[in-house]
């Protein structure tokens, strides 16, 4: 699993944004990040697996696994939705 190509993350003003590159910029439709989410983004733009990014998180984070999986799938969900995965 992988970020797509054609967008970037970046930090402004303690805020991680998602930006698309080329064409017109909605900014009705910007995704915006926390520090969680812009740590799993990254592990995405290596092409990780989420058995890779659940474990990534318990190492990084005080979580129980249960929540870890919970907030993971939640937010896979919200990028695949937003078209920002691929396999």
């Amino acid at each position: 699993m992988r970020i797509k190509e054609g967008f970037l993350l970046r930090e402004t003003a303690g805020r991680f944004i998602v930006l698309p590159l080329g064409g017109e910029l909605d900014l009705g439709s910007l995704i915006t990040l926390n520090e969680t989410g812009a740590f799993l983004w990254r592990l995405l733009e290596e092409g990780k697996s989420r058995k890779e990014l659940l474990e990534a998180l318990l190492e990084e984070y005080d979580v129980t696994r249960e929540r870890a999986e919970k907030d993971l799938d939640a937010l896979l969900a919200k990028m695949e939705a937003a078209g920002l995965l691929e396999d």
